[in-house]
């Protein structure tokens, strides 16, 4: 039996290194010149695929989606466009939900989150919670009542209903993710307008 499983791999080499020779010699820049393989055609079988649908990291799927809007519309205004301001509101998400500390007390029909953080995550926090809460509050039974503090800020979410089970689930980054608006203010900032103001 070992005899026919060695013999079964010895017939296989010629065909693992032509895979090998092929891949190795794979010239990117054919195609991305789009000389090369069609675009989702795979190596070995050449058949057409694409399974791929992330660009990539999230910010920049999320800019690039925007400037691919704007590219295809020829009423663009370039001169309002303002993808570095997208940008900075993105990075502030970013630092938000990945650096910031939540201590979570309950209060009277409601939560009470201590939302603290250092460096450039002091100032991320503060921009993102006040902007939120300026959206959110009324939203429903809910009141949000943010303040500013050094290290970032203490918001204080309410309800007038029974949904202390909710925003116990919810938490602090829950409730932040909340409302659906956050794809029309990205794009606001990206063409030149200021959502919250």
């Amino acid at each position: 039996m070992k005899h026919f499983a060695i013999i079964g791999l010895v017939a296989l080499l010629p065909n693992l290194a032509a895979a090998q020779e092929t891949h190795t010699g794979m010239n990117h820049e054919a195609m991305m010149n789009g000389t090369g393989m069609v675009q989702g055609e795979t190596m070995a079988t050449g058949l057409q695929m694409n399974p791929a649908t992330e660009a990539g990291q999230s910010a920049f799927a999320a800019v690039e989606e925007i400037v691919l809007a704007l590219d295809a519309d020829p009423d663009t205004d370039w001169s309002k466009v303002n993808i570095p301001a997208l940008r900075e509101h993105l990075v502030d998400m970013e630092l938000v939900f990945t650096d910031a500390e939540v201590q979570t007390t309950e209060v009277e029909n409601g939560f009470q989150f201590a939302v603290t953080g250092a460096g450039k995550t002091i100032g991320s926090i503060q921009r993102m919670a006040i902007a939120h809460a300026g959206v959110m509050n009324g939203t429903g039974d809910w009141t949000f009542s943010p303040e500013k503090t050094e290290t970032g800020v203490v918001l204080t979410v309410t309800s007038t209903a029974d949904d202390m089970d909710k925003l116990r689930a919810l938490g602090f980054f829950g409730i932040m993710a909340m409302g659906m608006h956050h794809q029309n203010h990205h794009w606001m900032m990206a063409t030149g307008v200021n959502p919250h103001g």
